[in-house]
């Protein structure tokens, strides 16, 4: 199979009507402050144990078709000996790997920040594909504020999203392309929209000049939501309006789908958002979900670090992934939360 034909065939696998990915690629500092919430000690043990469980969940693979994995987890087993990609194979799940290094300031541009990994990432993903890696996922952020994101971080953070790209699909991985625009702040809905549709305009502009084949790689942007910090909220449908608007401004045709992340959405909401989504006008590409905590949160809480809890958990994740499989045909109601 040439590497073209391999793209495809993830994209296949990745992009399926009523699926969606889950998102399970925490760095150590952020699955420890989500054990801390729950009272668990981050151990690369209790990491394990609390992955082994939730990628276990049985029949996940009826909602969710793609992990993003964190570089431990990819190479850690079951307690039966099975690796964690392996687990996610046998549930018909294709594994995927985060593979930058984190984020950092971004100098001469104060308050906007650039992710790092770029160096030898060729060779890492060489060795991620070995472990069962499919796919490869890359975040940059951009903070909103009155200074940030300033024109310096949107080009640079574009480049760098582009250049992982290409790299990727270069390895036969396809790349999930991630530009965050931060929920933190007091922005208005407006701001978010306006500062949204710079960042994606820059991004498929690098993705164009480093030849990037739009047909084989996924686009994991921020919905248009308020600052978390301003005390206007917004319903489901303007977002819904506001979102869909900017990608129709910014998103090739040609992308085969848009994997949202929740980026500090309560599961519900960010659940209800895509909903309405999908029940505007037919769009060019899929509109689909790529969440961590709004599909885990009520699995961690369900969990606690004790095995007593497993089945509860399971139950958990799969209520959220069902949920979220329905929000992509429009069809999810508030009333289906309570219905376990």
């Amino acid at each position: 199979m040439n590497i073209q034909d391999e793209l495809q065939a993830t994209i296949d696998a990745l992009v399926q009507k009523g699926k969606g990915i889950l998102a399970a690629d925490e760095s150590s500092p952020t699955i420890a402050k989500r054990f801390q919430a729950i009272g668990v000690e981050s151990t690369e043990e209790n990491r394990r144990t609390y992955r082994s469980l939730i990628l276990a969940t049985p029949d996940l693979g009826e909602f969710i078709s793609g992990v993003i994995l964190f570089e431990e987890t990819l190479g850690q087993s079951t307690d039966d000996g099975v690796t964690l990609p392996e687990l996610c194979v046998q549930q018909d799940i294709v594994p995927g790997i985060k593979v930058d290094k984190g984020k950092l300031a971004l100098p001469n541009a104060p308050g906007d920040e650039i992710s790092q990994g770029l160096d030898g990432l060729e060779l890492r993903l060489k060795g991620y594909k070995q472990q069962g890696a499919r796919f490869a996922k890359w975040r940059d952020v951009y903070h909103i504020n009155k200074a940030t994101p300033s024109l310096l971080a949107i080009q640079a953070n574009a480049e760098v999203l582009a250049r992982y790209a290409a790299i990727c699909q270069a390895q036969g991985i396809v790349p999930i392309v991630e530009p965050e625009v931060l929920i933190d702040g007091d922005h208005s809905l407006t701001r978010c929209a306006e500062v949204s549709e710079a960042v994606f305009h820059e991004v498929f502009h690098a993705l164009h000049r480093h030849h990037v084949v739009l047909e084989h790689m996924l686009l994991k942007p921020n919905m248009m939501v308020p600052g978390k910090l301003n005390p206007q909220t917004a319903s489901p449908h303007e977002v819904a309006v506001q979102t869909v608007k900017i990608l129709r401004r910014t998103v090739p045709a040609a992308v085969p789908s848009i994997n949202f992340l929740s980026g500090g959405l309560t599961p519900e909401v960010a659940t209800a958002n895509l909903n309405v989504m999908n029940q505007l006008d037919p769009q060019p590409w899929e509109l689909s979900f790529s969440y961590g905590r709004a599909l885990q949160e009520p699995a961690l809480q369900a969990w606690k670090g004790d095995a007593v809890n497993a089945q509860k958990t399971q139950a958990a994740l799969y209520q959220r992934a069902r949920l979220n499989g329905i929000a992509r045909y429009g069809k999810y109601g508030e009333d289906m939360e309570s219905n376990l």
